[in-house]
């Protein structure tokens, strides 16, 4: 059976475009899941490339795991030996091999945003800072868009000595690398930040790294931070096997450090880089793709497309306007209730979407109003939970016993009377 036989013409065409430089366009529910695994299939099954030569990078667990399922039913054996990671993940595996080579020492721990937090507030006490003035969440997010740039410690304490306010964020600055140092310890901006160093810094690490990874693939390019963008630059730049797949309509993550030029200069980043516009939508009907592309069409410096469907237009899209956030959320709750008793919907079959956790206690009052019952999906995730830090805190601690954070969580974890 030909391998490609349900990809549509487009996504044929870019499953079987392998080398040099590829930019697919994918609009949203575009199909662009199976025509990356069908293009590592593909290079795998009808080109003979060794699956050790293919890195494939995403920017979640879920979709990594997703797309390494997709490709094992597709290609069987040899999986294990490409790397289908997320950037974090490829980074950490990256600097456990080879991170010894620019001195990352091969037991680091990575501290999550709670450790970052206990960190920066032993900072603040040590030089006695205000935590109201200078709040954690502040302080991190200052040293976090630091990192994505690449700008060091010492390079941001010079750079800002003029104020008191730059002064005191760079004391503490240099003393957060200073814990991390000590405690043999590395953030997650530092995996990307350190991977991106150690290729830069030892070119016999980078030249074997560019011989294996022969062919790059990277999900959500349009997401991409410095760091990230640098780390494929580095990577690609010999072979110029490099596909990225992307839509600059849906970047969503500059407040966390996304540059959309990435995605709009790739041509100028590999000159001569072939573009595949995906442009056949399998999720929506035809009124939201309208909708969509009606209010997309306006925005300003991005890649010309148009999304269409073969299903029908569907129910026309509704919109309201409501004076404030409790008639808001009342008129969702008076909707609910009319489309169940119209079309016997069941709860279940309604879902409200809102921006942040801090508009939920409208809704929630509203539903209440109305005799509508509601679950709130949230809360701490698995590893936020304290019996489950705890016990990562004995594994970090047996792993490396210079982790004064962990040494210090679990002292009293069962109480001894320490």
């Amino acid at each position: 059976m030909d391998l490609l036989e349900k990809l549509n013409p487009e996504q044929r065409l870019a499953a079987r475009t392998v080398d040099g430089p590829l930019m697919i366009l994918a609009g949203a529910g575009s199909g662009k899941t199976s025509t990356m695994t069908h293009r590592i299939a593909y290079m795998v099954r009808e080109c003979g490339i060794s699956p050790y030569n293919i890195l494939a990078v995403t920017f979640t667990n879920k979709a990594a795991g997703e797309m390494r399922e997709r490709v094992e039913a597709l290609v069987g054996d040899g999986v294990d030996r490409m790397w289908i990671l997320t950037f974090h993940a490829a980074c950490l595996r990256l600097l456990r091999y080879s991170g010894k080579e620019d001195g990352v020492p091969s037991n680091f721990v990575v501290y999550d945003p709670a450790d970052q937090k206990t960190v920066v507030k032993a900072a603040l006490k040590d030089l006695d800072l205000d935590s109201k003035v200078y709040p954690e969440s502040y302080v991190l997010a200052v040293i976090s868009d630091c990192k994505e740039k690449g700008i060091s410690a010492e390079e941001y304490a010079g750079a800002n000595a003029d104020t008191p306010r730059g002064r005191a964020l760079g004391r503490l600055y240099l003393r957060y690398e200073e814990t991390l140092r000590k405690n043999g310890a590395l953030d997650f901006d530092d995996l990307l930040l350190r991977a991106v160093r150690l290729l830069e810094h030892c070119p016999e690490v980078l030249s074997r790294y560019r011989d294996r990874f022969r062919y790059i693939m990277v999900d959500e390019y349009q997401d991409t931070n410095f760091m990230q963008y640098r780390l494929i630059r580095l990577l690609a730049e010999e072979h110029r096997n490099v596909c990225i797949v992307g839509d600059d309509d849906q970047c969503i993550y500059q407040w966390r450090g996304a540059d959309i030029r990435n995605i709009l200069e790739f041509e100028k980043d590999f000159p001569g880089a072939k573009v595949i516009k995906l442009e056949q939508n399998y999720r929506s009907h035809g009124n939201i793709l309208n909708a969509a592309n009606s209010v997309i069409r306006n925005n300003r410096g991005r890649k010309d497309k148009t999304l269409w469907t073969a299903m029908d237009a569907g129910e026309k899209v509704r919109y309201y306007r409501a004076e404030d956030d409790r008639e808001e959320s009342r008129y969702i709750a008076r909707l609910m209730q009319k489309l169940r008793e119209e079309r016997q919907c069941r709860w279940s079959d309604f879902a409200v979407l809102y921006r942040t956790n801090a508009q939920s206690r409208r809704f929630e009052e509203a539903l209440t109003a109305h005799g509508v019952p509601y679950r709130v999906l949230g809360g701490f995730r698995y590893y936020d939970r304290k019996e489950v830090k705890d016990l990562m805190s004995y594994m970090r601690l047996v792993q490396n016993p210079a982790d004064d954070l962990a040494f210090a969580r679990i002292i009293n974890e069962p109480k001894r009377g320490v």
